[in-house]
């Protein structure tokens, strides 16, 4: 690991020196990306400051990394820090030696950037709760951890396509959407042993499908022969030449899933002879000791653990205030045995309380996060920060949250929503009860921000759905919209997804009076 760790501090002195060219338009932006992506740093639109990636594997932190995070935002006068929707946490509007220190400083205690973006592997999904849900078939954590460890320790030599995403989910309610990855591992049992499902060439945005079903089940002890296999046929079949095909799923597209099988059985198989790949992992025992409380709460979670308590926690749009994080910090600081897990949703778990903790840690909440669904949506950072991004999609979750309070909307019927700036889904708005995706679009005698409605979206063991695309909404209409929906769910008194499959003409009918 030393080994490793030195080799990433040695590449910063040339990427600092390139972004300095960069600054001086010595190189151009696409010069300069190719290289920064893959060391988790993107230049803003502004083309003066910059955005860190930290790659908080499998958003698992203890309390001495995220109060290195916390020292990061002080020393750089940062007003706030984004959770982002992998797991991993964003630092934004930074010089290009403040991200190098960072980076040092970083690697130095155990939380990297290098392939946090560009063609590389990237952050390991997971679901949060595992390990302490009670619908849990069994813990995950120490498996994704262990493909997190296999990628950083050859991060540096990858040449892949474009990025190639893994995920591992714990029950059957597929949080870190497995079904709709690259490579997905669900959790199941059978004769009480446990295995993983396996679930391949999956992926969102242009030309979004379902993960295929690997045929057998697989043996938690040999879940890397299985990164190695997907990452050799990605090697092998992805497509050099054409980015905006670079993804697994367009393999999948082309082979059908008969060929694809077999191919990924292909590799399996040699990398079965050529590597010994067999892993073993101990789990985490829980005994601390729990206290009850009788609480009702959206945000509070019970354990599978007897007393003990998870708190969920989120800032609007992922922004967490350094106000906020201090906050947090100061009152957790002396819990004995303490999680923080980063959700893919834009938030926080803050696990292992017991009631008395479980008790403080939502009063000192209570004003970060919204007590309705609405408010605790996800939205991608978006314009201004991304420099793909076509829409405001923060802004926009901003302006829906407080056209409906003008509403004096309370019902808080409306699911959460996903919006994405641009048809990439980083907010994974294909598989959300609603989702938006940011377009510019011709009306009229101008062109205007609108987004694409896609509803009825979801990801689990049971079904994997996309959502059905209904076609584009102005962005100035889209609070009416959800607030007219809100309208008619209220008056049928039925859940979401229950609603729009009940009544199609009637969602049908709200959606289209907006549609241009």
């Amino acid at each position: 690991m030393e080994i490793y760790k030195q080799l990433l501090l040695d590449e910063i002195p040339g990427f600092r020196e390139k972004g300095h060219k960069f600054l001086n338009k010595e190189i151009s932006k696409a010069d300069f990306k190719h290289t920064s992506g893959g060391m988790g740093v993107y230049a803003q639109r502004d083309g003066q400051h910059f955005m860190i990636r930290l790659r908080v594997a499998s958003g698992i932190l203890n309390l001495e990394q995220l109060k290195l995070v916390q020292s990061f935002v002080h020393k750089y006068n940062l007003q706030q820090l984004h959770l982002t929707t992998r797991q991993a946490i964003q630092l934004h509007t930074i010089t290009i030696d403040e991200v190098c220190d960072i980076m040092e400083e970083g690697i130095h205690k155990g939380i990297y950037t290098r392939g946090s973006g560009g063609n590389f592997p990237r952050n390991v999904a997971i679901s949060p709760l595992s390990g302490v849900d009670p619908e849990d078939i069994f813990d995950v954590t120490p498996y994704a951890t262990k493909v997190n460890e296999h990628f950083m320790s050859k991060i540096t030599t990858y040449k892949l396509p474009r990025k190639l995403k893994v995920a591992f989910s714990s029950s059957p309610k597929d949080e870190s959407k497995a079904t709709i990855n690259d490579l997905g591992f669900m959790a199941v049992k059978k004769d009480k042993k446990e295995y993983f499902k396996v679930y391949i060439a999956g992926g969102m945005g242009k030309n979004p499908m379902k993960a295929c079903e690997y045929d057998e089940l697989v043996e938690p002890k040999d879940i890397l022969y299985h990164v190695e296999a997907m990452t050799n046929l990605f090697i092998e079949k992805g497509n050099y030449e054409n980015k905006n095909k670079a993804r697994t799923r367009y393999i999948l597209m082309e082979m059908g899933r008969d060929a694809l099988l077999e191919c990924y059985k292909k590799h399996l198989k040699e990398v079965k002879q050529k590597y010994n790949l067999d892993i073993s992992v101990v789990q985490k025992v829980y005994n601390k000791k729990g206290i009850k409380i009788d609480i009702t709460d959206d945000r509070l979670v019970e354990q599978r653990q007897k007393g003990l308590y998870s708190v969920y926690v989120h800032p609007v749009n992922g922004q967490l205030k350094a106000s906020d994080l201090d906050k947090i910090i100061d009152n957790v600081n002396n819990m004995e045995d303490i999680e923080i897990r980063l959700a893919m949703s834009e938030g926080l778990y803050i696990r292992n309380l017991n009631g008395e903790e479980a008790q403080l840690v939502l009063d000192i909440t209570k004003d970060i996060t919204g007590k309705y669904k609405i408010q605790q949506s996800t939205a991608c950072i978006g314009v201004p920060i991304c420099q793909i991004g076509i829409a405001e999609s923060q802004e926009t979750l901003e302006e829906i949250i407080n056209y409906l309070e003008e509403k004096n909307y309370n019902s808080d019927n409306l699911p959460r929503i996903h919006i994405s700036g641009c048809p990439n889904s980083c907010s994974a708005h294909q598989v959300a009860p609603i989702g938006f995706a940011g377009k510019k679009k011709r009306v009229g005698e101008k062109t205007e921000d609108v987004f694409e409605i896609h509803i009825g979206g979801r990801a689990s063991l049971d079904e994997t759905r996309l959502g059905k695309v209904h076609g584009d909404v102005l962005r100035k209409d889209v609070p009416c919209l959800l607030y007219d929906i809100s309208e008619c769910l209220a008056k049928s008194n039925l859940e979401f997804y229950e609603y729009i499959d009940k009544n199609e003409v009637e969602l049908n009918n709200i959606v289209n009076k907006y549609l241009v």
